[in-house]
């Protein structure tokens, strides 16, 4: 249990007041989380990856061919999402298991 002098900051994630000594390790945890591509390499913001696969875009046309670069991703909370910018399609949100780092 946490320390009698320990201040308690309000977690919006579970609704709960938690120990600020508990948030900051949970912290640090979701920080050590890995990321990683088709080929088993880290991904980590700003990385640009190409796409090993032609993929249909849902909600438009169009599809993106394989060997399409990507530039400047971000990750997510879920480690099997990036999102990312594409010229023609915004908020662009592609799955780890299709793209491989450059």
């Amino acid at each position: 249990m946490a320390g009698d002098n320990d201040e308690y900051v309000y977690d919006e994630a579970t609704g709960e007041w938690r120990s600020a000594s508990e948030m900051a390790a949970a912290a640090a945890q979701a920080k050590q989380r890995v990321v990683r591509d088709a080929a088993g390499n880290v991904l980590a913001d700003g990385d640009s990856v190409t796409l090993i696969k032609d993929l249909k875009v849902k909600g438009t046309s169009q599809t993106l061919k394989q060997g399409t670069v990507i530039r400047s991703i971000r990750l997510t909370d879920n480690e099997e999402e990036i999102d990312c910018r594409h010229d023609t399609i915004k908020g662009l949100v592609l799955r780890t298991e299709f793209v491989r780092k450059r």
